[in-house]
C-alpha cells in the first residue's frame, strides 16, 4: 500500500466516523515490526551443550552454578553439588523462551519492571568463559489483577536484552527458578540414621537422655528410669524415626558466623548395620538449624533376603554422608523437633487424678 492510497483510507475512515478504527490502523503500522518478532527465540543461537556457568545476580545475592565431569556445582558453597534436574530444567526453559510481546521502554520503565539493577541478572557463559548469553528478569506478568503479586502465581515475566535497552519483553514462562537462593538449587538429600540401636541427647548446658533397644522392632529403654516412669514407645520411636526422614534446606556459607556449633546440642546414634553417627545441632536461623555431622564405620558387605537391596543403597548413601560432613547444613527445625525433646517429654503422661 503506497503513502497515496494510505492517506486517503484515512480521510474515508474520519468521515465515516471511524476515528476508533484510524487508531487501531495507527497502532497496527507502529507495532508491525514488534508483530514481526513474535513467537521467534529470544536468546538466538543458544545451545545447552555450550553452557558451562550460571551466574544469577540479585540485589543481596549471587549465584554461579559450574558444569563439572560429574554434574554441576555451586561456586559459592565450595562446590557444593547443584540438583542436576533444576539446572537441566532451568536451561531448557531460557532455550525455549519465545518473545510474546514487545514494548519500546525507557530507564523509568526500566525501574518500574525491575530491569535495572533491583531486578535479576542471569549471565550464560561457556567453559572458556565466553559470554554466551545474558538477561535481566523483571517482575512478574499477569493477564488479571491480583491481590497479591509476590504469592500469585504469573502468567509470564517482563524480561530485557542488555543489547536492547530500549525494549522490553513478555515471555510465558515465570521463570520462578530464576533465583540467587542456593537452598533453591541445592540436592536436599540429606544423611539418614536408620535402624537405630541406641539414640543419645546431651544438652550444652547439661541434662539429656539415652534410649537403648536389643533389637530393631524391641521396646526402647531409657536410662536412670524412676520407680512409676515407663518410656513412651511412639514417642521414643518417633525420635528416632525422624533421624531417617532429614532433608536440608540449605547449605550455609563458609563465612557464616554465630551459628551455635561451639556450643552444640550433642546427638549421638549407633545403628544395628554397625554405623555411628554424631550431630551436632546449633543455633536457629529462621525456620532451620545449623547443623554439622560425621558419620563411621561402614555397612556390611553382604546380606540375604530384603536386606540386600536395602544395604546396597545404604552403601551408596555413604559417599554422600561424606561429602556433607564436609559442610555446615541447615536443616528444617520440623525434621529434629522430635529428636530434641527433652526426658520428660519421652515418657508416658500420667493420668490425672480425679477431684
Amino acid at each position: 500500500m503506497n503513502a497515496r492510497i494510505a492517506a486517503v483510507l484515512v480521510v474515508l475512515l474520519v468521515v465515516l466516523g471511524g476515528a476508533a478504527l484510524v487508531y487501531n490502523y495507527q497502532e497496527r503500522s507502529e507495532r508491525a515490526e514488534n508483530v514481526a518478532t513474535l513467537g521467534k527465540p529470544l536468546l538466538k543461537d543458544l545451545k545447552a551443550a555450550d553452557i558451562a556457568a550460571i551466574k544469577i545476580a540479585q540485589p543481596k545475592a549471587t549465584i554461579t552454578l559450574q558444569r563439572k565431569p560429574d554434574g554441576w556445582a555451586i561456586a559459592e558453597r565450595r562446590g557444593f553439588p547443584a540438583d542436576l534436574g533444576k539446572v537441566r530444567e532451568f536451561v531448557l526453559k531460557l532455550l525455549e523462551l519465545k518473545v510474546g510481546q514487545s514494548e519500546p521502554i525507557g530507564e523509568k520503565d526500566r525501574a518500574r519492571l525491575n530491569l535495572d539493577a533491583s531486578g535479576t541478572q542471569v549471565e550464560l557463559s561457556a567453559a572458556d568463559g565466553k559470554p554466551l548469553g545474558k538477561l535481566a528478569v523483571g517482575k512478574k506478568y499477569f493477564k488479571r489483577e491480583v491481590e497479591n503479586p509476590d504469592k500469585a502465581p504469573a502468567d509470564g515475566r517482563f524480561v530485557a536484552l542488555p543489547a536492547e535497552a530500549g525494549m522490553v519483553y513478555i515471555v510465558s514462562d515465570p521463570l520462578a527458578q530464576a533465583s540467587a537462593k542456593s537452598g533453591d538449587w541445592i540436592e536436599r538429600t540429606s544423611f539418614e540414621v536408620e535402624k537405630v540401636k541406641t539414640l543419645e541427647l546431651r544438652m550444652p548446658e547439661g541434662g539429656g537422655w539415652r534410649l537403648e533397644r536389643s533389637a530393631d522392632n524391641a521396646d526402647w529403654k531409657l536410662d536412670g528410669l524412676k520407680p512409676g516412669e515407663k518410656v513412651d514407645t511412639g514417642r521414643a520411636n518417633a525420635a528416632s524415626y525422624s533421624l531417617s526422614l532429614l532433608e536440608l534446606a540449605d547449605v550455609a556459607p563458609d563465612d557464616a558466623k554465630d551459628t551455635g556449633l561451639d556450643k552444640p546440642t550433642l546427638i549421638s546414634a549407633t545403628t544395628f548395620d554397625g554405623l555411628a553417627y554424631e550431630i551436632k545441632v546449633g543455633k536457629l536461623e529462621g525456620d532451620n538449624y545449623y547443623v554439622r555431622f560425621s558419620s563411621s564405620g561402614s555397612a556390611p558387605e553382604q546380606a540375604d533376603g530384603p536386606d540386600a537391596e536395602r544395604l546396597k543403597k545404604l552403601r551408596e548413601r555413604q559417599a554422600r554422608e561424606k561429602l556433607l560432613a564436609d559442610y555446615v547444613l541447615l536443616i528444617p527445625k520440623s525434621k529434629l523437633e522430635d529428636t530434641l525433646k527433652p526426658r520428660a517429654e519421652l515418657l508416658e503422661k500420667k493420668p490425672e487424678a480425679k477431684k
